[in-house]
């Protein structure tokens, strides 16, 4: 099994799961009222806002203002659909969706993308590996990996509109573009070489259901502009905002763990808990770009059932019984930029070791 936190063995530690359980075992009830209210608010705020850009001048201040409200409300909104991926089976039905009509069909991100592949990414066996889509070693691997993880986020609306207006229709009648479809354009992933196995998607109900729905929807979307129902304006203007929304979470992603594993080897739970971080920070600006108690990632992936308006408390319950300097302690940043920062530099070292006989690259 990897370490990559503590090289020595005889100073090796191991963080007590146990005794933090017990800190924390009053906090797992959900509450259903936090969670309407919250999305359900940011919901309305982005698409109030969304509208509003379309009706005020171009390029005016109240249309820069009115689509940053948008970028962040609805960036807000979209991430519950991290909370749907760790709701229990049975649970919370109603609220998936809703959430799938208000935010994942518009954004072209219905659920189904991303349920599984998560569960997969808290799997002791499969955090960091290969067969996590949610991992990328980007700490070993270049600064320009880095670059073309943000940059990729571009693309990514235009991608899932057309994968579900145009491929799907078309996969129904070629079994190599089915495939295809399900294998590399059916996950939210960072990892661009992950394939989604069949099995993944199996354990999905009605995922077929959400695939036809979302493609419904674009078509829709398109069918009203040609028809100049909506502005033309208003397809440029959905591609600005999903593509901003998945650029603040492609930058959110890479303050949420260090990308350690080069050898995507098995980690230990310690080492898991290491290699990923807690940014608290500031309770009213650290939230617009780690939402929904994400900013207390590494306390997530301790108790990923804890729901995340518990996080908060939970971390605190566990920093003041463990201490600042203890191995928990460790996963505390003080912030977005020391946390990029830090991976940039471990990358442009990886990157100057490995091409010392190239000479550095960017």
């Amino acid at each position: 099994m990897t370490s990559l936190f503590q090289k020595n063995p005889t100073d090796r530690q191991e963080f007590s799961v146990t005794k933090a359980r017990e800190l924390v075992k009053d906090l797992y009830r959900p509450n259903p009222w936090i969670y309407w209210g919250d999305f359900l608010s940011s919901a309305a705020v982005g698409w109030s806002s969304f509208v509003a850009t379309l009706m005020v001048s171009k390029f005016s201040f109240l249309q820069g203002l009115f689509f940053l409200i948008a970028v962040l409300a609805l960036y807000r909104a979209a991430l519950f659909i991290h909370e749907i991926a760790h709701f229990k089976k049975g649970s919370f039905g109603v609220f998936q969706k809703v959430w799938n009509l208000i935010c994942g069909f518009p954004l072209m991100i219905p659920t189904f993308l991303y349920q599984s592949v998560h569960f997969d990414h808290h799997k002791q066996n499969f955090y960091g590996t290969a067969k996590d889509g949610e991992y990328f070693p980007f700490a070993s691997k270049g600064r320009g990996l880095i670059l073309l993880h943000i940059g990729f986020s571009f693309l990514i609306p235009l991608i899932f509109l057309f994968r579900f207006v145009v491929l799907t229709p078309l996969s129904y009648f070629n079994s190599g573009l089915r495939e295809f479809l399900i294998q590399k354009m059916s996950s939210l992933n960072i990892d661009l070489n992950y394939q989604r196995p069949q099995s993944s998607l199996a354990r999905n109900e009605g995922w077929k259901i959400q695939e036809l729905l979302a493609g419904i929807y674009g078509m829709s979307f398109i069918v009203l502009i040609i028809l100049k129902i909506m502005p033309t304006k208003a397809l440029f203007m959905w591609y600005c905002l999903v593509a901003s929304v998945f650029v603040v979470n492609s930058v959110r992603t890479l303050a949420a763990h260090h990308y350690q594993n080069a050898e995507e080897g098995e980690l230990s739970f310690t080492d898991q808990m290491l290699d990923s971080i807690n940014n608290p920070g500031n309770r009213w600006i650290t939230p617009l770009w780690a939402p929904v108690g994400l900013r207390f990632h590494a306390t997530h992936h301790l108790f990923p059932d804890l729901p995340y308006h518990a996080l908060g408390e939970a971390h605190s319950r566990i920093l003041s019984d463990q201490g600042k300097n203890s191995l928990y302690g460790q996963t505390v940043h003080s912030g977005l930029w020391p946390a990029l920062v830090n991976l940039w530099k471990q990358a442009g070292k990886r990157n100057l070791v490995i091409n010392k006989n190239e000479g550095p690259i960017i």
